[in-house]
């Protein structure tokens, strides 16, 4: 192994601390991102192409109008015609972090580049990377797909905030590159930026990048559906792995969890942090786009899944139902709600094309198993405190690859799944559950919210969950940290997450910097598959952030009467910037009763603040920065 890799797995724990822009004097001790809000970023310029047809030559329907922002790529293309397309796109989004720009580089089934001339090219902010095949290996990039460090000094080279992308559906034969670039794929990410469906062959795949000038630090992450060789983890802090195959994994900072992954480490925590389960209790794949071998648009609904192992495309096609694209009203941000709601009411499905939508009102989804699937990180905006997507008691609704972004009139709810009938969403006052099912759940898959960040933004909670049996994969819930409209009487938000219904199931779960407990569980037999949380860093003192004797708020609470649920792989982290005396009782809360049951959980103080015991009065104090604290199974 080149010593690089042997540089990437030695890396120490405290070589993996968080996070954003902080004053200088802070960058040396503690590692934080310096300068990010104060980067200027230049305004978005007009998309690179609008949506292709089929090139020259190919004799098929034609392509649907998916708006400005799309652009569909051909394998009969020069290959400098492809690079430059995408090249374009990327050098307008590698640094426009809080931008409004949103793209969608579709590939329509063949082979770009070669060994001797391979497609080499960056993934930037708010550009999803997608196969049009009906399985992975009907598209093969031969080259990179890659995402590298963002360099805010010559010297502060990091991941940190390399959000908000995606690659999916497609197969990526590591070649070309030069010198250090060559070693594998690249694939630096932390949170909101999922690999799904990919399948990688011809060297590694490495979720650091190691060739940049240091401290390489990086915080993600979310894989499933997908095959890979070995895999450099290098200074990941936490990782989610799901329903996929993999050669090896190297290294584990703070929290790897792996569920349905064949050639996953073992169980290991808290030595390594490795968290292993054989099967995924409950999941759905996100719904992709693809061409029929008529040429045809179509959107496959992969089926639920249950005790899951392994990819769903390696032994045959994903399991699902497939939709013609004309079941589907095809919406532009110049749609107002009243017309998506109209085609809604239609039996239409909902297909959001990239872009930024203000939503003045809800978007209703009342019909059983409707579709709501967006491009190129579409995002909706909410105006005048408006709960920008609701989803009504009906079963089988599928929502992915959205953001929702909060206004400056604070909403109750940024998405809400199920009615809530007369009660709060408040620790233990649960809602009237909806009618989802075991058989044909509910799924919210890559969909993320923010309240401040881009603007200002103010929200009660972020994710309501009503119903049962709803399935949530790769959510990162953010009251943010940096950016425009932040602070502590700013942006204001309680919960990033509040589960109501029951046997809801979680497999992926990014929530940070609430202001109250991050995430609030009501709901009966709710299971979780790897958390994540971030504290608020901003409370002023300690006296504005305690509650009912308790100092601070948790990062996860689990209400008072439940009497079932299950949590494996948790992390809470503490770090106070304004106010580095404030104590947060616990990071985890939870009834104490034998049917709740937590597995793996750690807590981290990233440089200032304390969190005093893991969950409930159980796991000694966090110490020095980025010593964790454990906890292996509790009660």
């Amino acid at each position: 192994m080149s010593r690089q890799h042997t540089d990437a797995r030695a890396l120490p724990p405290t070589a993996a601390r968080r996070r954003r822009p902080r004053p200088a004097s802070l960058l040396v001790v503690l590692a934080t991102v310096v300068g990010i809000a104060l980067l200027g970023v230049s305004a978005p310029a007009a998309a690179t192409s609008g949506a292709a047809g089929a090139h020259p030559g190919h004799h098929q329907p034609s392509p649907p109008d998916l708006g400005p922002n799309v652009t569909v790529l051909d394998p009969s293309m020069p290959l400098a015609e492809v690079q430059a397309t995408v090249d374009a796109v990327a050098a307008q989004q590698i640094d426009d972090e809080m931008g409004t720009g949103r793209y969608t580089l579709l590939f329509k089934p063949g082979t770009y580049g070669s060994v001797d001339h391979p497609l080499v090219f960056q993934v930037g902010y708010y550009t999803e990377v997608a196969g049009l095949g009906a399985s992975p290996t009907d598209v093969v990039i031969n080259g990179h797909v890659d995402v590298y460090n963002r360099c805010l000094t010559a010297d502060n080279c990091i991941a940190l905030d390399n959000f908000w992308r995606s690659v999916s559906n497609l197969t990526i034969n590591v070649a070309g590159g030069t010198d250090c670039r060559a070693s594998g794929e690249f694939w630096a990410v932390s949170q909101a930026a999922p690999m799904r469906r990919v399948n990688i062959t011809g060297g590694t795949l490495t979720l650091m990048d190691y060739c940049t000038a240091g401290p390489q630090y990086a915080s993600g992450g979310f894989i499933s559906d997908s095959r890979t060789g070995d895999v450099i983890n290098g200074s990941q802090q936490q990782f989610l792995v799901r329903d996929s195959r993999i050669g090896s994994w190297s290294n584990g900072v703070w929290n790897q969890v792996f569920a349905g992954v064949q050639g996953a480490p073992a169980q290991s925590f808290p030595d390594p942090t490795y968290t292993t389960l054989a099967t995924t209790p409950a999941s759905r794949e996100k719904p992709f786009l693809y061409l029929d071998p008529a040429g045809r648009y179509r959107v496959l609904v992969p089926a639920p899944r249950r005790d899951s192992s392994g990819t769903t495309w390696e032994n045959g096609p994903t399991a699902g139902r497939s939709l013609p694209l004309s079941d589907f009203f095809v919406a532009r941000p110049s749609d107002s709600v009243r017309t998506i709601n109209a085609q809604l009411a239609r039996g239409k499905n909902l297909l959001l094309t990239p872009g930024v939508y203000d939503v003045d009102r809800s978007i209703e989804v009342k019909r059983a198993d409707t579709v709501v699937l967006g491009l190129g990180m579409a995002t909706l905006t909410a105006a005048r405190g408006a709960v920008p997507l609701v989803v009504g008691d009906v079963k089988g609704v599928d929502v992915a690859g959205l953001m929702i972004d909060a206004g400056p009139v604070r909403s109750p709810a940024l998405m809400r799944v199920g009615t809530r009938h007369g009660h709060g969403s408040q620790p233990g006052q649960r809602g009237r559950p909806g009618s989802s099912s075991a058989a044909d759940p509910t799924g919210v898959q890559d969909v993320f919210f923010r309240v401040g960040g881009p603007h200002a933004g103010k929200a009660v909670v972020a994710l309501e969950v009503n119903s049962d049996h709803v399935l949530l994969d790769d959510i990162w819930s953010w009251r943010a940290d940096h950016g425009q409209g932040v602070g502590w009487t700013v942006n204001t938000a309680d919960h990033g997450l509040v589960v109501n219904g029951d046997d809801v199931t979680a497999t992926g779960l990014f929530v940070e910097h609430y202001q109250k407990d991050n995430v609030v569980w009501n709901g009966e037999r709710g299971r979780t598959v790897f958390f994540q949380n971030e504290l608020p860093y901003d409370a002023p003192n300690q006296a504005a952030w305690q509650h009912d004797g308790v100092l601070g708020y948790a990062g996860y609470k689990v209400a008072g009467s439940v009497r079932t649920h299950e949590l494996w792989g948790g992390g809470s982290y503490v770090y106070t910037n304004v106010d580095p005396t404030i104590h947060a009782s616990h990071g985890f809360e939870v009834p104490d009763r034998p049917g709740v049951r937590l597995h793996d959980l750690l807590t981290v103080q990233l440089g200032a603040g304390t969190l005093d015991h893991v969950v409930n009065d159980t796991g000694v104090p966090t110490g020095a920065t980025g010593t964790a604290s454990f906890v292996v199974s509790y009660p």
